[in-house]
């Protein structure tokens, strides 16, 4: 049984992202790209411009680790045949005749297909740009947590980045003020995949691989199915934000309560004393009258 598991770990993890994947990968951010208001106006007015923007979509997590390693920004360009096949993918979406790719994606099924196929390749992304930094700076793990990071969710930022240059930023909806849920769980994996990287998590790399990828395509496709935005870390994060932020919050609390349990045995000793006086005072007067 666990010969079959090992066997089965280490053949998907020497899968090949291309092309099946990676074209999966190139229509998902396309077809993001599309939806945005006026993403298709600008494709036939400036095809140019639409054309850098879809390759920010789909190259922008390398474009950051590059720029994190001091590489030149526009490495990805010598990968002539995925450049190819993105612009491939970035021409079909936009100028197919009757708009056929978009109603073929419209299909839940196909979704679904793209996007677990998407969160594979995101495994693979952030496992390559945790190796990419080690060999700059050997067992340097801020470095290779930060450009794993980079490399499988820099696409946000990169693409926030090029909004701020055209003018159409909106704070709201910058990745570095808040977060999305993809950045935190690819954040989440890059410490893990350093944590293994470095002899610090007793567990092989291709059954992490495996773990992992499971985990992330199980969350993508329940949030797509169930169409429920709100599955977050928010748990963990509660727990953690407790453990490390929260002391002082607990101890103005435990001075509250402190401070509400002492004004009430204030109240009561003080109504207990007035109540004793004005009997005694009663009596007194009842005796004056006999």
């Amino acid at each position: 049984m666990e010969y079959l598991w090992d066997e089965m770990t280490l053949t998907f993890a020497r899968t090949s992202m291309f092309p099946f994947f990676d074209i999966a990968h190139y229509l998902v951010s396309v077809m993001a790209l599309k939806q945005r208001p006026g993403a298709a106006a600008v494709a036939w007015n400036n095809p140019l411009s639409s054309w850098l923007s879809a390759m920010l979509h789909c190259f922008g997590g390398g474009i950051l680790s590059c720029i994190m390693l001091a590489e030149p920004p526009l490495k990805f360009l010598t990968n002539h045949t995925n450049i190819l096949l993105a612009s491939s993918i970035w021409y079909i979406v936009f100028f197919c005749p009757r708009d056929l790719v978009s109603q073929g994606y419209s299909y839940l099924p196909i979704q679904l297909l793209a996007a677990g196929m998407k969160e594979v390749t995101r495994t693979w992304k952030i496992v390559g740009g945790v190796t990419h930094a080690n060999s700059y700076y050997r067992n340097g793990w801020i470095v290779m947590i930060a450009v794993g990071w980079a490399r499988g969710a820099g696409g946000v930022i990169v693409t926030s980045c090029v909004e701020l240059l055209k003018g159409d930023w909106k704070p709201e909806g910058d990745e570095w003020l808040k977060l999305s849920f993809p950045s935190k769980v690819t954040l989440l994996g890059s410490i893990i995949f350093t944590l293994q990287h470095t002899n610090h998590l007793a567990m092989s790399k291709h059954d992490l691989m495996f773990l992992y990828t499971i985990f992330l395509v199980t969350i993508k496709l329940t949030m797509m199915i169930t169409k429920d935005t709100t599955v977050t870390l928010a748990p963990f994060e509660d727990t953690l934000n407790r453990m490390l932020f929260g002391w002082q919050q607990q101890f103005s609390l435990s001075e509250k309560k402190l401070e509400s349990k002492l004004s009430s045995n204030g109240t009561a000793s003080s109504g207990s004393k007035v109540t004793t006086e004005d009997s005694g005072s009663s009596e007194r007067h009842a005796k004056k009258e006999d």
